[in-house]
């Protein structure tokens, strides 16, 4: 009995050898590698989004693989030359993406249907200057606005402002009583002063995208008074920002407020998570206060993040599938509510748990969005006009230029390389 089961199990040996040799192996996953600035996000995408990618197209199996922030632009360019850089490409937006695209390094993506779920805007960070060509996936945005401690506006009986009579009354309120620095922000980094201040109010005096875009196009000048009331409106900032302010960090300022120190604090909605982990106190958000009662309002919601593919890339078709997918609800289901603060752009509507976050995107059913106003064409020269729009808003509130000065030097620096403003 033994010796025949023996026989029997020499031969099914025999046989599984023999169509191991004859059988074609089975088709390997394809491998798709992420190139990303984002390190903090690397549990993100390893525990939920690319799972959730990889059980609904098994045959494709996708690596995370990020450089740190800094070193990101340069180790990627590298990789880019040498061949060695992975499939799918996150972009930054605007110009360092573009010089990528127009050095041949990332493909077009317009023939893709899942491009038609973003709006223009949306896309905008990631085009040719004249919209032929789209070359990233858009995934998500940041919206400028205010938080605020509620805990202190309901100690001192303050309601949120709408306009910015409004603003200004809360400020007084909040520093006549003097438990609170009205406002946490310094002007020491000087990019907090444009990006939280100036590009964060402006918009409703610019009209948004027709302001941005009139610069663009020359039709606009920064000597016109909805570029230069901006700055006006910042010179009353700096009475409410707390003694030494001049020399206050951008930590500092975030501490001031996670440390229920300061009862505003002009934001980025990237800030949420943070001040989620760090504040012991309730908060809520409010948006740029309009300069009128019944105006239109307007809110920056900027265009921060993108992904798109290698041209070189070996695995075109699964980069494609996974660049089709990045498009659809379910992604930016995953990436909103892992990420409060970071905005999906997709067309279709995502639900969001965190209620800050669900403050900071209600507002884009109730405003014209647009984006950063020197983020798109106008810093490409020297001057840089971003750089430029850094020092004069720190100048506005510290009170040593005027606002018309302010205005006339900007406008004259675009004008020296900038021909639509010739």
């Amino acid at each position: 009995m033994r010796s025949s089961f023996f026989i029997f199990s020499a031969g099914a040996i025999a046989l599984a050898f023999t169509l191991t040799l004859t059988a074609p192996a089975p088709a390997s996953a394809q491998e798709l590698i992420i190139e990303s600035w984002r390190n903090d996000d690397l549990a993100l995408w390893q525990n939920e989004i690319i799972p959730a990618f990889e059980a609904e197209n098994p045959g494709i199996s996708v690596t995370f693989s990020p450089t740190a922030p800094t070193e990101y632009n340069a180790a990627l360019n590298a990789k880019l030359e040498a061949g060695a850089a992975g499939d799918l490409i996150t972009c930054r937006p605007f110009d360092v993406s573009l010089a990528l695209y127009e050095a041949g390094h990332l493909a077009d993506l317009d023939d893709m249907s899942a491009m038609s779920n973003f709006s223009d805007v949306a896309k905008s960070a990631w085009q040719t200057d004249d919209g032929s060509a789209t070359f990233c996936v858009p995934m998500a945005s940041v919206i400028h606005g205010f938080i605020y401690n509620r805990d202190a506006f309901d100690e001192l009986g303050i309601s949120v402002p709408q306009t910015e009579a409004e603003f200004f009354a809360a400020l007084d309120a909040i520093k006549a009583d003097g438990s609170y620095i009205p406002m946490a922000m310094g002007t020491n980094d000087q990019w907090e002063a444009a990006t939280m201040g100036y590009n964060n109010i402006g918009p409703n005096y610019w009209r948004g995208e027709e302001g941005r875009l009139g610069l663009i196009d020359g039709s606009q000048k920064l000597t016109d008074s909805q570029w230069v009331e901006p700055y006006a409106t910042l010179a009353r900032w700096g009475e409410y920002l707390g003694d030494g302010y001049e020399a206050q960090t951008y930590p500092d300022s975030k501490n001031l407020f996670t440390l229920g120190r300061a009862a505003i604090y002009p934001a980025g909605s990237w800030e949420i998570s943070g001040f989620n982990a760090q504040a012991e106190f309730e908060m809520g958000a409010f948006r740029p206060p309009v300069r009128n009662a019944g105006d239109t309002c307007y809110i920056s919601d900027h265009t921060d993040i993108g992904i798109g593919m290698n041209v070189a890339t070996p695995n075109a078709d699964a980069a494609r599938t996974f660049l089709a997918w990045v498009a659809s609800p379910e992604f930016a289901s995953i990436f909103g509510n892992a990420l409060p603060g970071f905005f999906p752009l997709s067309k279709t509507p995502v639900t969001l748990e965190d209620p800050l976050a669900r403050e900071f995107i209600g507002w884009r059913g109730q405003c014209e969005s647009t984006i950063r106003s020197t983020y798109q064409i106008l810093s490409r020269g020297t001057p840089n006009l971003e750089n430029e729009t850094w020092g004069a808003s720190v100048a506005a509130i510290k009170g040593t230029s005027s606002p018309q000065e302010l205005g006339q030097k900007l406008q004259e620096g675009l004008a020296s390389w900038y021909g639509p403003q010739q």
